[in-house]
């Protein structure tokens, strides 16, 4: 239930961020799901591989290379699902902060609140 309820988080966030920031497109709730659903198989496949391979240059920016690495699997996975549109690096690597803070934030109220 609780792994359910984080994935609607998600879905919700990312709906929201489309909204209120240029340069993300989502067209619709089932582009959403899609998106969340892809978002959070990299995330646990291909993310830690290349935080690895990116450790010396994480490590010389002090962690915050680890946001370009979120933008950059935000806006890869733009490229090949239709209705989802992100317009640069740049709108992702801030979605993607964007999108980390809401989903922290509402998890931790999710956690409170048992």
């Amino acid at each position: 239930m609780n792994i359910l309820v984080k994935f609607l988080l998600n879905v919700f966030v990312l709906v929201l961020v489309a909204r209120i920031m240029p340069g993300i497109e989502v067209s619709g709730l089932y582009i959403a799901l899609i998106v969340a659903i892809v978002l959070g198989f990299l995330n646990i496949l291909v993310r830690p591989v290349l935080l690895v391979i990116a450790m010396p240059i994480n490590a010389f920016t002090f962690g915050l290379f680890t946001f370009v690495i979120n933008g950059l699997i935000l806006w890869f996975v733009s490229t090949f699902i239709e209705g989802f549109v992100i317009d640069g690096l740049i709108p992702a690597i801030v979605g993607a902060l964007l999108i980390s803070v809401v989903s922290w934030v509402g998890e931790r109220y999710i956690t409170l609140g048992k």
